[in-house]
């Protein structure tokens, strides 16, 4: 998403230069979310799921249901050159090349956007019956797995864990999920708002096992810490993704602790007409004083037009890149979705019973709106995200009526 909506950003701001798409993967660019919900659900079909959009001239649409993930972007029609297939090997910023296998490609501006790869588990790789769900390609192996309605352990309980179980259960599979902290979703929210979560497994039909670490995977399951062992015809790892940026090494690039590129405001990198964008990707966020790593669509698809602007028009006064974050999940029959950033000790002021259908909880730093997250609550969300753009503070005690809504609230 990142590198696919650079390159039409571009466009759209009028750079008249010559654009190659390089990806390591044979497919067009095409859409992760459906990757953890829709296309898992769908029925499995023959075939290669990207044959269409690898060998098509342009517009990113493939048959079958792998073809829903596409981008619809004619890429021809852009004069944008794709180059698939092809991994990044190595950037030699001195010489201003990028190297991929045998093939050195020369640029005046390039923008890094190599996104995450999923962690695994020792021995994952090489262990029959172990999946990871981040390309169309492991969609597309875990498909028939869940089609076939076996029993299926899902290590972690984040977003994707989550996720993943909502498919498989649909799909018929006894499902167990193993969380090594005390609860779901424990790197993402507090304990009071992850509490009526939990539940959500038991009533799906699915095993929740929390406080349980997976010692190995091996071929029909897995080991526990304790010793004992969880028989499945599938293994799923889904404990979270790290900045595909080790190919940087050497280069230059200033990276951080954490693996990601450190950009700056406006996603520029440490070296010269170089910029990062995407999940590679920190910035320094002036709305909540700390740099952010985002890992969700919303900030693939709205950077590439702070890089663009500023490749395209090589001016200060283009626009930084500081966005109220958002995403959302589909799960266990529920819609979520979150905006804006908390990191503690904010108060927290719920709209609606959280045992219900639907429910909001809100985070206020003295007393203005920094995050929401909605459960079946879309308007609450929408008119949300609009207040924490505009740092809005909210009068408690309407906020925390659901019969008001949320602007409203605003004083």
């Amino acid at each position: 998403m990142a590198g696919a909506r650079t390159a039409v950003a571009l466009r759209e701001e009028g750079w008249p230069g010559a654009v190659t798409l390089l990806g390591a993967e044979a497919h067009q660019p095409y859409d992760r979310p459906p990757l953890s919900k829709a296309l898992l659900q769908a029925a499995p079909h023959g075939g290669n799921p990207g044959a269409a959009g690898a060998a098509g001239d342009g517009a990113a649409a493939a048959a079958g249901p792998a073809g829903a993930t596409g981008l619809g972007i004619d890429f021809a029609a852009l004069d944008v050159e794709l180059l698939l297939g092809h991994s990044a090997n190595a950037l030699r910023a001195a010489d201003r090349l990028v190297v991929a296998g045998d093939t050195a490609l020369p640029y005046d501006h390039l923008v890094i956007a190599t996104g995450a790869d999923a962690v695994g588990l020792p021995g994952s790789e090489t262990t029959p019956g172990v999946h990871v769900l981040r390309t169309l390609d492991d969609a597309e192996r875990l498909r028939p797995v869940l089609a076939a309605g076996r029993p299926v352990v899902i290590v972690g309980a984040g977003w994707i864990g989550a996720e993943l179980t909502t498919a498989a259960r649909e799909a018929g599979c006894p499902v167990t999920v193993v969380e090594a902290t005390a609860r779901p979703l424990s790197g993402a929210l507090p304990a009071e708002v992850t509490a009526p979560m939990a539940g959500w497994y038991e009533e799906a039909g699915a095993r929740l096992l929390t406080g349980t670490r997976v010692a190995a995977v091996e071929p029909g399951g897995v080991l526990l810490g304790d010793g004992s062992r969880l028989r499945a015809d599938a293994v799923v790892v889904g404990i979270g993704a790290r900045p595909a940026t080790g190919w940087l090494g050497g280069s230059g690039v200033e990276l951080c602790a954490d693996g990601s590129v450190r950009a700056d405001e406006r996603l520029r990198t440490s070296l010269p007409d170089v910029y990062a964008v995407g999940d590679c990707a920190s910035f320094p966020s002036a709305r909540y004083g700390e740099r952010l790593l985002i890992h969700h669509w919303d900030n693939a698809f709205r950077g590439p037009a702070t890089v663009a602007a500023h490749i395209a028009r090589c001016a200060e006064e283009t626009p930084v890149y500081d966005p109220v974050p958002y995403f959302w999940s589909e799960q266990f029959g529920r819609f979520l979705q979150y905006a804006g950033h908390h990191s503690g000790g904010e108060r927290l002021v719920w709209r609606g019973d959280p045992a219900g259908v639907s429910w909001s909880v809100c985070w206020l730093r003295d007393g203005v709106l920094t995050a929401l997250l909605a459960v079946g609550r879309p308007r609450d969300l929408a008119q949300g995200r609009r207040l924490i753009e505009r740092a809005a503070r909210l009068d408690p005690e309407r906020a925390a009526d659901p019969s008001v809504p949320l602007k409203s609230a605003a004083v």
